[in-house]
């Protein structure tokens, strides 16, 4: 279960300056644990203390980190089964999901224990022309500077763990706002981050209120903000942060293609998408919003699929056998409803789920769903997904790129053929053949395109935006 208070952690060190923020059991709505909440004096004093640590972190050696994010690796396996509840209270995650994502969490700083030692540089060959005789270029990667990172409630520990980890590995000192409907996962890091010898000053993990908070994306002194969030709020914080590198990893309305191949593999296709539409009750950003299936597989897969999803059982996110649990707040599921009722209105038909109460929303499939309304365009963030039919492949990769967002796509072929077109065709940022655009390993370059967002997330792709190139250039002969 979750203590009673937490502390925020301000240069490496926990100070229980209050008990101001209230965090929520988001299955039964009680309070269930109190956080320090940080003001834009103690936001300011960590970023000053990530400014004076710069030179002690640029020194830190590859082994040291190395051993810190083992540190790390060992300490979240001894505490997993705490992490995976404390998930499933604050976020009301099935604890069948959350104990994988705590499993994922380890993976990743796994992935930056490695990563840590080999970030390498490289010889140039200068000497292209008469005049660069006796000239060598010599390039490495030094650290950009104090970092400042944002986080979102879907996944607390794991998103977290995308900026974090690699900030370790690459050396760079961070600021993070972890997001303030769920900031155990966070703090539960830097609890462990502090019993290792990181130079004072390498960590801040601050929990905010957002109008509190405009320090994280405004102060000059952070070379770097990383965003993981909406893609309103993205946008905007990206407009307002100067001079400094932004990576925006935000949303989408991702869609999944069936080709009209995989009538032997219905099984399999239709168990994916269930995981890939209402999994952590859809709140992920590369959830299925749209499925797309070859018109002489519709009928059979929207059968299998309407079965599947009403099998799905809602409750209660501390039983083994829950699969969909409350949304994040009675707000968000009010929010999706109301999309859901207009997308009705407007000719929709409802073929399987709908029930909405509180913030507990049933897995739900619609059909007929106009491509001009709120729930086909915009990201639905909840478990709703939408069936259609078409007859052309090229026609399905059309309609995919009909969007705003450009995420990831999931495509079921045994067309290799099809496969390389939806790579060449479709504006994503990653394309998955056979699987749903849900999955994700925790080093693969992650991140989209389009409203979705700038840069790629994945441990070494991480760490090159959190480093800069450097050369040096040396003439040998004179």
């Amino acid at each position: 279960m979750l203590k009673s208070t937490y502390p925020y952690y301000l240069a490496n060190e926990p100070v229980t300056a209050n008990t101001d923020l209230a965090v929520t059991d988001k299955f039964s709505g009680e309070v269930a644990t109190r956080v320090a909440l940080a003001d834009a004096e103690a936001i300011d004093k960590a970023i000053g203390l990530a400014v004076a640590a710069m030179p002690e972190m640029r020194a830190f050696p590859p082994f040291k980190r190395q051993a810190v994010l083992e540190h790390c690796v060992e300490r979240f396996r001894e505490r997993a089964d705490e992490m995976a509840m404390a998930l499933c209270i604050e976020a009301g995650k099935p604890i069948n999901d959350s104990r994988g994502e705590v499993t994922r969490l380890i993976d990743t700083f796994k992935v930056a224990a490695e990563e840590s030692v080999r970030i390498d540089g490289e010889i140039l060959n200068l000497e292209i022309s008469p005049r660069a005789k006796g000239y060598h270029g010599y390039v490495k990667r030094v650290p950009i500077g104090p970092c400042s990172f944002i986080s979102p409630f879907n996944f607390p520990l794991n998103l977290a763990a995308h900026k974090v980890a690699p900030a370790i590995a690459a050396g760079v000192p961070f600021v993070m706002k972890p997001a303030s409907r769920t900031p155990i996962g966070a703090l539960i890091i830097g609890e462990v981050l502090a019993e290792t010898d990181l130079p004072k000053g390498a960590f801040s993990i601050l929990p905010a209120h957002r109008d509190g908070a405009e320090l994280f994306t405004t102060d000059e002194r952070f070379k770097l903000l990383s965003f993981t969030g909406s893609p309103a709020v993205g946008w905007d914080l990206k407009a307002k942060a100067g001079k400094k590198k932004v990576i925006l990893e935000l949303g989408g309305n991702a869609a999944a293609i069936v080709d009209s191949d995989q009538g032997g593999k219905l099984d399999y296709v239709v168990d994916r998408l269930a995981f890939g539409a209402f999994y952590q009750s859809g709140q992920s950003c590369i959830g299925v919003q749209r499925i797309l299936v070859h018109a002489s597989l519709y009928d059979a897969l929207r059968e299998r699929l309407i079965v599947k999803t009403k099998s799905l059982r809602m409750g209660d996110p501390k039983d083994e056998k829950t699969f969909v649990g409350p949304m994040i707040s009675e707000s968000e599921s009010k929010r999706l409803a109301g999309w859901m009722e207009s997308a009705v209105a407007a000719g929709a038909k409802i073929i399987a789920g709908g029930k909405v109460e509180g913030a507990m929303f049933e897995a739900t499939l619609l059909e007929n769903v106009r491509r001009d309304s709120d729930l086909y365009r915009k990201e639905a963030f909840g478990p709703v997904a939408i069936l259609e039919k078409f007859d052309d492949f090229k026609d399905a990769l059309n309609t995919v790129n009909d969007s705003d967002f450009g995420l990831q796509a999931g495509i079921f072929t045994d067309s290799l053929a099809h496969a390389h077109e939806a790579w060449d065709s479709l504006e994503v940022g990653g394309v998955v053949i056979n699987d749903v655009p849900s999955f994700r390993v925790d080093n693969m370059p992650y991140g989209g395109v389009k409203d979705s967002g700038l840069g790629r997330e994945g441990i070494r792709y991480a760490i090159e935006d959190m480093t800069e190139t450097r050369l040096m250039v040396m003439r040998e002969t004179w």
